[in-house]
């Protein structure tokens, strides 16, 4: 105003020197025109500031989609690389929470009738029963099973293949919940979840197929050996008895002439069930050959083999199997032996048990003996319980 004030005055006095000869009043028409121009220049430059504002915004949303798109395809592409459980969970744990935009991520997977956690937040125990619930819930959802809450702190995402449930995603957001564009990232990351999960049961069950006795359920001979050499190193390194049973089935071959080699195969299937009822979920349990069997037992001495071995015995022979409206009655002969200290010959430890084996079809089968390496180390713990009693 300083600057232009003595052309602002010369401008007033033309004015008035127009108005006194015009007879017009020019003055307040001028006032208006200059505050709407003025009001006109304002609005249109916070139009134009609001448009860059809202470029900015979109060049941010579209800057976070991207980098959410980024780690999508990056958990795609370690999904792809995974081909077990394991390397799932690495990839889950990983990936997922950048995704989610919180740590409180769940994975539940259903195997059987059961669900495990494949990545979980284990910041509460109370948290197992809620996600199983859950993924309980989306099961009964029928067909269309979509993302369910859990109570108001929880979205749980159904990992769905074919249109069954192989698993549920769950996460608990920040205050504030889950954004629906996070949301639909969320949902993209579980159908690719699923998809992998599913893979990785294909790849356990081929797995399984190949190292796995598909009549009985136990273990092939092959994999056997390399499972017990690689438990007779751990068990010297950490100092530890192991105790292996070998058992035979008394007189199979008459069963097989009697009955037929279906009700041979019913038999053995049957004796693989009632291994894994009697043995522990860690004891090696193994189809040596024909109606040969061995059973390896970590961290157990002799005494407590015997016992199993006898469990066992009993188990066989006092449930008649049925077959063809009878019941076959079975017996089968066992053969112990442990692990010497410091000792790492799978043959060895094999040849021992299988040399007790025999000892029992000599006494008359359908017991238990011990190999005769091995019978002192039940004597010594037996006298050493006597004198603690």
């Amino acid at each position: 105003m300083i600057v232009f004030s003595s052309s602002i005055s010369r401008l007033l006095d033309y004015i008035r020197d127009i108005e006194q000869r015009s007879g017009l009043t020019l003055l307040p028409a001028l006032v208006l025109l200059t505050g709407a121009f003025v009001f006109h220049q304002y609005r249109r430059n916070q139009e134009e500031k609001a448009k860059a504002h809202a470029a900015e915004l979109a060049t941010r949303d579209a800057e976070h989609r991207a980098e959410d798109l980024e780690r999508l395809v990056s958990f795609g592409h370690a999904l792809g690389r995974a081909l077990d459980f394991d390397s799932l969970r690495v990839a889950v744990a990983q990936h997922l929470p950048a995704i989610a935009g919180t740590e409180r991520v769940w994975v539940l997977v259903q195997q059987g009738s059961d669900w495990h956690a494949l990545q979980g937040d284990t910041r509460g125990a109370e948290d197992v029963l809620q996600w199983g619930d859950l993924a309980e819930s989306l099961l009964a959802s029928g067909p269309e099973k979509t993302p369910a809450a859990l109570g108001d702190r929880a979205v749980g995402f159904p990992l769905l293949v074919g249109g069954a449930v192989m698993g549920v995603l769950g996460v608990r957001p920040e205050a504030g919940g889950l954004p629906p564009d996070r949301r639909r990232f969320v949902e993209a990351a579980a159908a690719l979840l699923a998809v992998s999960v599913k893979n990785a049961q294909l790849f356990r069950e081929v797995k399984d197929n190949g190292v796995k006795d598909s009549l009985t359920g136990c273990v092939t001979r092959g994999h056997a050996l390399e499972i017990i050499d690689a438990e007779l190193r751990r068990a010297r390194r950490s100092q530890t008895p192991v105790s292996m049973i070998m058992f035979d089935l008394d007189h199979f071959k008459d069963v097989n002439d009697r009955y037929g080699h279906l009700c041979g195969d019913a038999v053995l299937g049957v004796v693989g069930k009632r291994m894994k009822e009697v043995l522990r979920g860690s004891d090696l349990k193994c189809r040596y050959g024909g109606e040969e069997f061995l059973v390896l037992l970590p961290e157990t001495p002799l005494y407590g083999a015997r016992r199993v071995a006898d469990t066992l015995r009993r188990e066989i022979a006092e449930r008649p199997i049925p077959w063809a409206g009878e019941g076959i009655t079975v017996t089968a002969s066992f053969g112990l032996a442990q692990t010497l200290p410091g000792e790492v010959n799978v043959q060895a430890v094999i040849a021992r048990a299988d040399q007790a084996l025999y000892c029992a079809k000599d006494d008359g089968r359908n017991c238990v003996r011990i190999a005769a390496e091995s019978a002192t180390l039940v004597a010594d713990e037996t006298s050493r319980q006597n004198r603690v009693g």
